[in-house]
């Protein structure tokens, strides 16, 4: 995966380009994350997760099963295929569902806690990074947006940027968000998260 940093730098060959860290990042308290909802709304429930292969790659990732799962996947899937790939272990791949509150940073980062929230190569582009998409990548991203139809918001977007972050935004029960999935769902691919233990 070639990113803008990796050219530059290469090109320059002067070194690393440092990312920039916001100074506070967005309000989630130094403990962590205490509450029983992510900041979308979504009960943290680990016995809601599973593994979901993402299509067309050979990589699986930790969801929350259901309507959610179905659309955070279309967003993987299409990266993988549009924008690079998550299966190779470069950039960080692909994260998905997490049970430790303490890395909640920022609170759309406790999304992940609900597994409602999927981050794309999130060593190249994490949180506060300065990296931007190339701008036939942003697009590709635009219309990802649009397919999700409003039920998912983008990292890049948000404050503090994290470019490679996408979260639900529909609540639990939203029928938008059943409509998408339906929509969007190629077909399930899940395997309880315990069976991979």
């Amino acid at each position: 995966m070639i990113t803008r940093r990796s050219l530059l730098g290469g090109a320059a060959s002067v070194g690393v380009l440092t990312t920039l860290t916001p100074g506070g990042p967005a309000h989630a308290a130094d403990r962590g994350w205490t509450r029983g909802l992510s900041a979308n709304g979504w009960r943290i429930d680990p016995a809601a997760i599973a593994t979901h292969r993402v299509e067309g790659s050979a990589t699986s990732v930790a969801l929350r099963s259901g309507h959610a799962a179905a659309v955070l996947l279309h967003v993987a899937r299409r990266w993988h295929y549009e924008i690079a790939p998550v299966d190779t272990g470069e950039g960080g791949g692909i994260a998905g569902h997490r049970t430790d509150r303490a890395t909640v940073r920022a609170d759309f980062e406790s999304n992940y806690l609900s597994g409602t929230a999927v981050a794309l190569h999130p060593t190249a582009y994490p949180l506060g990074g300065s990296e931007p998409l190339w701008p036939h990548q942003e697009a590709v991203v635009r219309e990802i947006l649009v397919d999700c139809a409003g039920t998912v918001v983008w990292g890049g977007d948000l404050n503090p940027v994290m470019v490679s972050h996408f979260h639900l935004v529909a609540r639990p029960g939203d029928r938008a968000l059943a409509r998408v999935a339906a929509r969007l769902s190629p077909g399930t691919h899940a395997r309880p998260a315990a069976a991979l233990r």
